[in-house]
């Protein structure tokens, strides 16, 4: 039991450890956000690189408009006006392979790449080719491609890939994203999207995020940005005029019965 909370936090009567540092003289105050987030998934403090690139990250996930994660959590809060916790879990229970936590299937991709010693060159090329035909057997779409708005660049995409070159960390897995985008394109005879999400994928491979906390990471930015939602619902009501349009325009067919 002691080795199973002091991997995390422990508490006396006068202090609070986390992953070894002091909460107070260490940490609050001294450290951002993702940094924290950094120490608590990974068990050690970023370089200054590594934490502005998650910073980056973290911001480019928070806010994308109405989607359906945030029409989501207003339709709860005005549900549940005094369940904040609750509107923002509702809206967080979308987060998965369609929108936002794309990254984890992507991250997967460049993984298993970069397990097989792979990065660039003729051998990334074959590698990727390789995958884009598996995944066009399954009729699927590779996993951080493809965009229902941003075509064919994802504004995103470039300011993610450029905040990690300037923090220095865009390492291997940048680079064999690049392979795989240019596959992708090859694949289909035209530029496709590459989103942020697959930007994002490599970028948290790069700075040593796991995989299995991608689309943690994911989660734990998109929950502030239903704040903002939930925040602004109160002030600008949009809940009961989706419930109206819904009941207006979309028609519903009896059952039959026999």
């Amino acid at each position: 039991m002691s080795s199973l909370t002091q991997s995390m936090g422990t508490s006396t009567a006068t202090s609070v450890t986390v992953k070894g540092q002091n909460l107070c003289e260490d940490l609050i105050g001294k450290k951002s956000f993702a940094e924290m987030l950094y120490l608590l998934v990974t068990n050690r403090l970023p370089t200054a690189g590594q934490a502005a690139a998650l910073e980056a990250c973290l911001v480019a996930l928070m806010e994308h408009g109405w989607t359906p994660t945030s029409m989501i959590s207003r339709l709860a809060i005005d549900s549940v006006p005094d369940q904040v916790q609750l509107a923002i879990a509702a809206g967080l229970l979308t987060v998965g392979p369609v929108f936002a936590g794309t990254m984890e299937g992507c991250a997967a991709i460049l993984h298993e790449g970069l397990q097989q010693g792979i990065t660039d060159g003729e051998e990334a090329a074959r590698y990727c080719d390789q995958v884009v035909a598996d995944f066009a057997a399954r009729k699927e779409l590779v996993p951080g491609f493809g965009h229902r708005v941003h075509k064919p660049v994802d504004p995103r995409t470039p300011a993610i890939l450029n905040a990690a070159e300037a923090a220095g960390v865009a390492g291997r897995a940048v680079t064999l994203l690049k392979a795989l985008s240019a596959a992708v394109d090859r694949a289909r005879g035209k530029p496709i999207t590459l989103n942020a999400t697959g930007a994002i994928a490599a970028v948290l491979l790069d700075i040593g995020i796991p995989l299995k906390a991608m689309r943690g990471i994911a989660v734990v930015s998109r929950a502030g940005g239903l704040l903002g939602h939930i925040v602004e619902e109160e002030k600008q009501p949009t809940a009961r005029e989706i419930w109206r349009l819904t009941r207006e325009n979309i028609p519903y067919a009896e059952p039959d019965h026999e």
